[in-house]
């Protein structure tokens, strides 16, 4: 199998919009890696997408935040000319960094797909505890219209599709994607490269669920495998060790903390060790982790 295509492709699209809630200033773009066969990463400002562009047309891996919709129209024209858009949107979970294209796509005619925990979650109002918002219902044309309990097969532009949910990590509806015959899997937020997870509590998730979906992914993985994560750079098998041995090693480290009696101020306090200073880089830092890792079921 080949490696990663080195061509980047960088779609910008010079638009006026307002800014979105991160408060960015400079006008939406999204760059457009080439991956292998008919796929592409698709990265703006929410999480990773993943477009699979070929003869049955596109399909699109999650979409981002609903303000970077009209970026991805110009990143998908430039790959699959003018008014190109997805016949099918697979969301890998419910937060609106996957998600929010969802209704620009749905007008378009996309049939927008999710786990069943997904479409229950984006039609309900919901109360994001750990992030101090307020979610309200999503309208109808962004919910998705084909719904699967445990696993489903896409057969599309001339690869087979592997889509399997796990219960219990990221949120309650998180699911892979695993294009089987170009060996690319779209882990969505089961996998933040290089960081600290967010782990959603209040929509399900669970830092025990979260280590056991990672862990069983791995035996679907080989050295050749190109992994997608949620956020984060491309990455593979290693850098999927890597993140899991950080999930194991934290976890026991805080348990035991706890279990020989001490509070969680005083664990945050005296930190998690040098070895992990880099992996709160991200929008969940060291305190926000151990204290998942303290309040998870």
């Amino acid at each position: 199998m080949r490696k990663p295509g080195l061509l980047t492709l960088v779609a910008c699209c010079m638009l006026a919009l307002p800014a979105i809630a991160d408060n960015h200033d400079e006008s939406p773009s999204v760059k457009v890696t080439a991956l292998e066969g008919p796929l592409y990463l698709l990265q703006g400002r929410g999480g990773n997408v993943v477009a699979s562009v070929g003869d049955d047309g596109v399909l699109m891996i999650d979409d981002d935040y609903r303000e970077m919709a009209p970026a991805y129209v110009d990143a998908l024209e430039s790959l699959a000319g003018e008014g190109a858009s997805p016949a099918f949107v697979l969301n890998t979970h419910w937060h609106l960094d996957h998600t929010g294209g969802n209704r620009l796509w749905g007008e378009r005619g996309a049939v927008i797909v999710a786990h069943t925990n997904v479409r229950k979650r984006m039609g309900s109002r919901q109360e994001m505890k750990a992030m101090n918002r307020v979610i309200e219902a999503s309208p109808a044309s962004a919910l998705p219209v084909v719904t699967f309990d445990d696993s489903l097969a896409v057969h599309f532009n001339g690869d087979d599709l592997e889509v399997q949910h796990y219960a219990a990590g990221h949120t309650d509806g998180d699911s892979v994607v695993y294009f089987t015959g170009q060996n690319v899997l779209h882990m969505g937020d089961l996998f933040f490269n290089g960081r600290f997870p967010f782990v959603d509590i209040g929509s399900g998730g669970t830092v025990p669920g979260y280590k056991a979906a990672v862990t069983d992914i791995l035996t679907r993985v080989d050295n050749a495998t190109v992994i997608v994560p949620g956020h984060g750079a491309l990455a593979n098998k290693a850098d999927l060790l890597s993140y899991l041995n950080m999930l194991n090693t934290t976890t026991a480290l805080v348990r035991d903390k706890l279990a020989a009696g001490e509070s969680v101020e005083s664990i945050i306090e005296e930190g998690l060790g040098d070895e992990w200073e880099g992996w709160g880089s991200g929008f969940i830092d060291e305190a926000t982790w151990i204290g998942f890792i303290a309040n998870s079921p």
